[in-house]
């Protein structure tokens, strides 16, 4: 009598072929998912050192960004201690005559208005110009013989433009229609 079993050992040797071929499959797709595993790790530790870098350019964006604002005015204040120094030096002055006061406050207020202009500030005295609401602010009407209708002929305050934008206007009078 014959064993006509499939999984008899008669029929082993193709059995065992084909064991052989799926260990072979398991043995590969194994080294296949090691194989990606060490990507996935390789990947993983990328982006982690990625975000650390981002982060630190972030950090040090922020760091960076504040050390310019608390210092952004150091160039302006460095060129008015020259003022401060000016005034100071007038005021400890005791019992001097009013020209040589008035040549001091001159020479001071020359030198301020020097910082202001390297720093883009101007003056805005408009005085014989005709009135110009956008600069100008009217705070009232005089006669004026022999001034044109509308034009300014008094300052009570200048005006400043910083880098042609209006920081104050100026206060004017203005000759009567």
């Amino acid at each position: 009598m014959q064993n006509t079993d499939p999984q008899a050992p008669n029929g082993a040797p193709e059995g065992n072929a084909a064991d052989e071929a799926l260990i072979a499959d398991l043995e590969a797709l194994k080294a296949r998912v090691a194989e990606l595993e060490a990507g996935n790790t390789e990947l993983r530790d990328t982006v982690l050192r990625e975000k650390a870098e981002l982060e630190n350019q972030r950090r040090r964006l922020h760091r960076d960004l504040e050390q310019a604002r608390r210092f952004a005015n150091e160039k302006l204040l460095n060129e008015l201690l020259p003022v401060y120094d000016g005034l100071e030096s007038g005021l400890a002055v005791e019992g001097g005559d009013v020209t040589s006061m008035r040549e001091g406050l001159s020479l001071t207020l020359k030198s301020l208005l020097k910082v202001g202009e390297n720093h883009g500030l101007a003056q805005v005295d408009p005085l014989g110009e005709p009135l110009d609401p956008e600069r100008h602010h009217a705070v009232s009407m005089v006669d004026a013989p022999g001034a044109t209708p509308g034009t300014v002929v008094s300052v009570l305050q200048k005006g400043y433009v910083l880098n042609e934008r209006l920081l104050r206007p100026a206060l004017v009078a203005v000759a009567r229609d």
